[in-house]
């Protein structure tokens, strides 16, 4: 009896992984679940991926296709992968380019903020880089200075992911 209840605690305490308990690096954004008997992942794989978002948020809401990123982010690291084997590239165009406004200039659209913002703050700050379209960013009227600080205006969504390409980023299909 002892031994079966020690075997069926220890079971229940497995279920509550340390990917449950650990403070997540991009707070408040990147929820995920926990999948008991995963694949193992090597804490010296490496990862350069590059994330593709045409679609914009509702306005005054999260994209969450960039969300996508900083959950990525927060699962990986909770299972053991180093933050700094974590290189991700956000490409927005499209509709999405409006996104990646800096709040006063999307309240002034949109009157409403910008709920992307903290959150490609946080991305920028952990091994993530942005670039808007500048293609679909002219065609929105959205201009280099207006941008969150740190996202960086490309020639054309085609040429950021064709260097992202070039540099061994993989592109995550959505």
């Amino acid at each position: 009896m002892k031994s079966t209840l020690l075997g069926l605690s220890l079971a229940l305490l497995s279920s509550f992984s340390h990917a449950e308990q650990a403070e997540p690096a991009i707070k408040g954004f990147g929820y995920y679940y926990d999948v008991p008997n995963h694949a193992e992942i090597s804490e010296q794989t490496v990862f350069k991926v590059a994330f593709d978002v045409a679609d914009a948020a509702e306005k005054g809401a999260q994209n969450n296709n960039m969300n996508s990123l900083a959950r990525f982010i927060n699962m990986h690291i909770a299972h053991g992968v180093k933050p700094e084997n974590i290189q991700l590239a956000l490409v927005v165009h499209g509709g999405a380019s409006v996104d990646v406004l800096e709040n006063s200039f999307y309240k002034q659209r949109f009157a409403s903020d910008n709920k992307n913002q903290q959150l490609i703050t946080q991305l920028l700050a952990h091994n993530t880089v942005v670039y808007v379209c500048g293609q679909s960013a002219t065609h929105m009227k959205v201009k280099q200075q207006q941008l969150i600080p740190g996202v960086q205006m490309a020639l054309s969504a085609m040429t950021a992911h064709a260097q992202l390409q070039q540099q061994g980023y993989t592109l995550n299909p959505f």
